[in-house]
C-alpha cells in the first residue's frame, strides 16, 4: 500500500526542486526517488527549526564549554589519581561499545568482542596470581603482542580500503562504494578499537606482575636487587650474551646497562606502554631501541591509539551529559 504524507513548508524557502501546488503538498512516498525522499525530509527539517535559531546558539555554547569543563576535569583526574583514572577508562573502553552494538545488533564484533573478553580474562587471572608462575609473563607479552599485531595490521587494511573507495579504485573490481567504504571502515574501527582495549589491560598485567616480580615498583626502591643474569621483566635467567646470536630470542641492553630478554622489554616498551627501565626507572629511548624504520610506527600508532582512547571512552559520556542539560532546560 502506498505511503502517503502531507509536508508543510509555509514561508521556508527550502523547496530543493519540489513544486509546491498548494499551501500544503502531499506525496505519494512509494513514488519518490531515495533523493527526493532526504529532500523532502530536509524540507520539513528547516520547516520545524524554523525561528530557533537562539536555541541552537545555545545548545552549541553548552556543548563547547562542557567539552572544556570535561576535558579540564579529566586531565585534572589523570594526573591526580591516575590508577582510578584508567580503571574507570578502561571498564568505559570495554562496555560503551558493547551498549551501542547489542542496541544495534552487530553480532559479527559481539562474537569477536566475546572471544576476546574470554581469552584476555583468562590471561589476567594469569597474570594477577601470587605466587607467579615463571611461564605467565612471556605468555602475557606473547598474546598481547600478537593482538596489537592482529589489531594494527587491521587498521592499515581498513584505513586502505577507504583511501581506495575514495579514489575510485574499488570500481575496478565491480564493488559498490558503500560496501567497499563500509568493509573499510569496520576493519578500520576493530583495530582501533582493539589495538586501545589490548594496550589497556598490557599495562594493567605488566604492572602487577612486575610488581608481583619484585624488581620494579610503582614508587620507591625496588624490594628485590637485580642480578646481571636476571631480566627485571619475567624474573628468568638470561641465557645469551648481548653480543651473541639467540636460536629463540636475543638479548638487549639498555643505557643504564640493565640488561632483559629482548621479547620482554619489546613488550614493557611498546605493549605495557613503558618507557622506563622496569628496574632503576631511567627513561628508554625508544628511537635507539627501536632503529629499524619498519618498527617506529609501532610507536607513533601507539600515541594514536592513546588519542583516540579518549574520543571511545569518554566523548559518549560527555555527549550523554549535554543532551541531559539540554532535556533540563527544555532545549531540543
Amino acid at each position: 500500500m502506498a505511503g502517503v504524507f502531507e509536508v508543510e513548508v509555509d514561508g521556508v524557502e527550502h523547496d530543493h526542486g519540489l513544486e509546491h501546488q498548494n499551501e500544503a503538498n502531499q506525496f505519494d512516498v512509494s513514488k519518490l526517488s531515495p533523493e527526493e525522499k532526504w529532500r523532502v525530509e530536509h524540507a520539513r527539517m528547516h520547516a520545524k527549526h524554523k525561528g530557533h535559531e537562539a536555541m541552537h546558539a545555545e545548545m552549541v555554547l553548552i556543548l563547547i564549554v562542557t567539552l572544556v569543563v570535561a576535558q579540564l576535569v579529566l586531565v585534572q583526574w589523570k594526573q591526580r589519581h591516575p590508577k582510578s583514572y584508567n580503571l574507570v577508562t578502561l571498564f568505559q573502553m570495554w562496555v560503551v561499545p558493547l551498549y551501542f552494538t547489542t542496541k544495534l545488533h552487530w553480532w559479527r564484533f559481539l562474537t569477536t568482542w566475546f572471544i576476546f573478553s574470554v581469552i584476555t580474562a583468562y590471561i589476567s587471572f594469569r597474570a594477577t596470581r601470587k605466587p607467579l608462575a615463571c611461564t605467565t609473563p612471556r605468555l602475557v607479552y606473547k598474546w598481547f603482542l600478537l593482538l596489537y599485531k592482529i589489531s594494527y595490521a587491521t587498521g592499515i587494511v581498513g584505513y586502505t580500503v577507504v583511501m581506495f573507495t575514495l579514489f575510485g579504485i574499488n570500481l575496478i573490481f565491480r564493488i559498490k562504494p558503500e560496501d567497499a567504504m563500509d568493509f573499510g571502515v569496520s576493519l578500520l574501527f576493530y583495530g582501533l578499537y582493539y589495538g586501545v582495549l589490548g594496550r589497556d589491560f598490557a599495562e594493567m598485567c605488566a604492572d602487577f606482575m612486575a610488581s608481583t616480580v619484585g624488581y620494579y615498583s610503582a614508587s620507591g626502591m625496588p624490594t628485590k636487587h637485580l642480578s646481571d643474569n636476571i631480566c627485571a621483566v619475567c624474573g628468568q635467567p638470561i641465557l645469551v650474551d648481548v653480543s651473541e646470536e639467540g636460536i629463540i630470542e636475543n638479548t638487549y641492553r639498555l643505557s643504564c646497562n640493565h640488561v632483559f630478554h629482548e621479547f620482554c622489554i619489546r613488550g614493557w616498551c611498546i605493549v605495557g606502554k613503558k618507557q622506563m627501565c622496569p628496574y632503576c626507572k631511567e627513561k628508554v629511548d625508544l628511537k635507539r631501541m627501536f632503529s629499524n624504520p619498519w618498527e617506529r610506527p609501532h610507536v607513533m600508532y601507539g600515541q594514536l591509539l592513546d588519542w583516540l582512547r579518549y574520543l571511545v571512552a569518554w566523548q559518549p559520556v560527555i555527549i550523554g551529559f549535554v543532551q541531559g542539560i539540554n532535556y533540563t532546560l527544555g532545549l531540543e
